[in-house]
């Protein structure tokens, strides 16, 4: 399955959001992954079609609260940064996109997600 063509993110009206978290993650892998100047500039571009979140919102603060607890009272912790993105999925009501299994436990609780399987992923 190829995310592109199944959601079609660059043709959404309105432009999808994507929390500020995930383009730290993105950006960070990418460094990280030594990508070249060709495949960083595809990402910048894609990342241009996306809304950018914060999380420094009173709603997304408070989600993050209630998301944090709950992971420690299911004895489910889940790390900081998956916390942030679904507090900010949770107050916007978006649709997470995901190829991280940790966010099973708080779908549909706290929002709708949809894991995509990274070994089908073309790159």
């Amino acid at each position: 399955m190829q995310v592109r063509d199944k959601y079609q993110p660059l043709l959404i009206d309105p432009c999808p959001v994507i929390s500020v978290v995930t383009v730290g993650e993105i950006r960070s892998l990418a460094l990280q992954w030594n990508w070249g100047e060709r495949k960083i500039d595809q990402m910048n571009f894609a990342l241009g079609f996306f809304k950018t979140l914060t999380i420094d919102e009173q709603d997304v603060i408070r989600a993050y609260a209630i998301i944090d607890a709950y992971c420690e009272q299911i004895g489910q912790s889940l790390g900081k940064n998956d916390v942030w993105i679904a507090a900010t999925a949770a107050v916007t009501g978006a649709h997470l996109l995901t190829t991280d299994r940790d966010f099973d436990r708080l779908s549909p609780r706290f929002f709708t997600r949809d894991w995509i399987d990274p070994d089908t992923v073309a790159t």
